[in-house]
C-alpha cells in the first residue's frame, strides 16, 4: 500500500499506466468531454466540496476529472471492496486529487476509506455527494441518528458490516458528538446512481428522515437503459468468462430478476447461446420475459437443471444457503445487482460441513464451496458485483451516459441550494441533452421536424422555431 494524507492506493507507480487508459477512455466518453467544453469556462462547481462514493475505475477517473475541471474540490472512495482498478486510483492520486481506494479492501478498510473521503483536512464534510448504493449517505444519516441516540450503535446484530459501521461511528462519536450534525447541515444534496440506492432514499423521504435533497440519477433513461441494460449486456459474461474460463453456450442459466439489469443480463447470456430462465415477482416484468422468449420459473424450479445463476434484483437473500446446497455440481453463482446480500454468503458459510477454497484471489475472486455430499459450487466475487469484481465493469461509452447525468445532477444541486429534502429527477430535457451529446460518436443524424409538422400535432411554437426544442 502507498499512503499519504491525501491518498491510499495499492501502488502509486501504476499512475502512468492509469493515465494512458484514462486518455483512451476519454475518446469513448463524448458526453463528459462535451460537458467539460460547455461548462468548463464558467466553473459552475467552483469551490464546492464534492465527495464521491463510486467504483474507482478508469471511467470514474474521467468523471472525477470532469468535476475538477468544473471547479469542484473532490475527495473519493470506492463503493465496493473489489471494484477499484488500482491504476485508475493511482492516476487520480498522482493528479493531486484525494482518493482512498484499492482492489481487495477489507470491510474495515472500506468504511475507513469512506470516512476519510467524507472528511476534509479541516475536519469539515462535503457540500455535495456523488453516491452509488447509498453508503456515503448511510454513514452521514446513521452518524447523525447516533448523535441523537447512541444506543442504536449497541443494538444486537449478526450483520458483520453493520458491526463495523457501528464501530467506526462510535469512535467518531467519542471524538466529537456533534460531527455528523455539523456535516449534514452543510450538505446541499446527493446524486444517487443506483436503483437500490434510490429506493433507500425514497424510504427515508417517506419516513421524514432524509436530511438533504437527493437527485435520482438512476431513473434518467440515458442512465437506466445504458448502464443497467446495455452495460450489463456487455459486462456480465465478460466477468463470468474471466473468472471461470467456461463455455457458456449450451448451458442453462437462471437470471433472478427481470428489471433493467436482468434484461441486460439475460440478453448477455442469450448472445452466448445459453438456455435462459428468469424468476420474477412482478407480473409485468414476467410478461416481458415471456415476450422475449424466456422461460419464467421459480428458483426452486431451476435447481435441478441450471448451471449458472445470476442475481439481478437489488433485494436480499434471493439465493439462500439452502438453494445453494441443492444446486448441481459445478454450478456457478454470481451477482450483478446492487446489493451485496442478494446471495446469502453468511448463511452458506454457516452450513455444517461446507469447505471453502480460494481458487483466485482478490484480483478476480473465485471460491469453491464443497458440501458434505461431495458436490461443489463456485461463488464469484464473494457475491458482490461480478462485472467489477472479476472484470472491468461497463465500457466507457455506457458510463459516459451515466456520468454525464451525474455531472448535470451535481450542477442542478449547486443551482438549487435551498431545495427541500426530497428526491427529485433530472428533467426530460436534460435526459435528451445527454442522449444528443452521444449521437455524433455513433454517426447518427436526427430528423428535424418542421414548424408546420409540430403545429399539426398540437405543439404550440412560440418565437423562432428550433427543431431540437420539439419533443413528444
Amino acid at each position: 500500500m502507498d499512503k499519504t494524507e491525501n491518498y491510499e492506493v495499492k501502488d502509486i507507480k501504476l499512475a502512468e499506466f492509469g493515465r494512458k487508459e484514462i486518455e483512451i477512455a476519454e475518446k469513448e466518453m463524448p458526453g463528459l468531454v462535451a460537458t467539460r467544453k460547455k461548462y468548463g469556462p464558467s466553473k459552475p462547481l467552483k469551490g464546492i466540496k464534492i465527495m464521491g462514493s463510486l467504483h474507482m475505475t478508469i471511467q470514474t477517473a474521467v468523471l472525477i476529472e470532469t468535476l475538477v475541471e468544473l471547479g469542484a474540490d473532490v475527495r473519493w472512495a470506492s463503493c465496493n471492496i473489489f471494484s477499484t482498478q488500482d491504476h485508475a486510483a493511482a492516476a487520480i492520486a498522482k493528479a493531486g486529487i484525494p482518493v482512498f481506494a484499492w482492489k481487495g479492501e477489507s470491510l474495515e478498510d472500506y468504511w475507513d476509506c469512506t470516512l476519510k473521503a467524507l472528511t476534509w483536512p479541516d475536519g469539515s464534510g462535503p457540500d455535495q455527494i456523488v453516491d452509488d448504493g447509498g453508503d456515503a449517505t448511510l454513514m452521514v444519516h446513521r452518524g447523525y441518528k447516533a448523535e441523537n441516540d447512541a444506543k442504536i450503535l449497541d443494538e444486537p446484530t449478526d450483520n458483520k458490516e453493520v458491526q463495523i459501521i457501528n464501530a467506526v461511528l462510535k469512535k467518531k462519536l467519542e471524538e466529537d458528538n456533534q460531527h455528523w450534525h455539523k456535516v449534514a447541515s452543510k450538505i446541499k444534496g446527493v446524486s444517487e446512481e443506483t436503483t437500490t440506492g434510490v429506493h433507500r432514499l425514497i424510504q427515508m423521504e417517506e419516513k421524514k428522515e432524509l436530511l438533504f435533497p437527493a437527485v435520482n440519477v438512476n431513473d434518467s433513461v440515458t442512465k437506466s437503459k445504458f448502464d443497467n441494460v446495455y452495460g450489463c449486456r456487455h459486462s456480465l459474461t465478460d466477468g463470468i468468462k474471466r473468472a471461470m474460463d467456461v463455455l457458456i453456450s449450451g448451458k442453462t442459466a437462471m437470471v433472478c430478476g427481470y428489471g433493467d439489469v436482468g434484461k441486460g443480463s439475460a440478453e448477455s447470456l442469450k448472445q452466448e447461446k445459453a438456455k435462459v430462465m428468469v424468476s420474477e415477482v412482478d407480473p409485468i416484468c414476467a410478461l416481458q420475459a415471456c415476450m422475449a422468449g424466456l422461460k419464467v420459473v421459480t428458483i426452486e424450479d431451476a435447481l435441478p437443471v441450471a448451471n449458472i445463476y445470476v442475481t439481478a434484483t437489488g433485494n436480499k437473500n434471493v439465493i439462500t444457503a439452502e438453494h445453494m446446497s441443492m444446486m448441481r455440481d459445478q454450478a456457478i453463482v454470481c451477482n450483478i445487482g446492487h446489493f451485496d446480500n442478494e446471495i446469502d454468503m453468511a448463511g452458506l458459510e454457516k452450513l455444517p460441513g461446507v469447505v471453502k477454497e480460494e481458487i483466485k484471489g482478490s484480483d478476480c475472486p473465485v471460491h469453491r464451496y464443497t458440501f458434505e455430499d461431495g458436490h461443489s459450487i463456485y461463488i464469484l466475487a464473494e457475491g458482490r458485483l461480478i462485472n467489477l469484481g472479476c472484470a472491468t465493469g461497463h465500457p466507457s461509452f455506457v458510463m459516459s451516459n451515466s456520468f454525464t447525468n451525474q455531472i448535470l445532477a451535481q450542477i442542478d444541486i449547486a443551482n438549487n441550494p435551498d431545495r427541500e429534502a426530497i428526491v427529485v429527477r433530472l428533467s426530460k430535457e436534460l435526459d435528451e441533452e445527454v442522449a444528443r451529446l452521444h449521437l455524433n460518436k455513433l454517426g447518427a443524424k436526427l430528423t428535424k421536424m418542421s414548424k408546420e409538422q409540430a403545429e399539426y400535432i398540437g405543439v404550440k411554437v412560440k418565437g423562432p422555431y428550433k427543431p431540437e426544442h420539439y419533443r413528444y
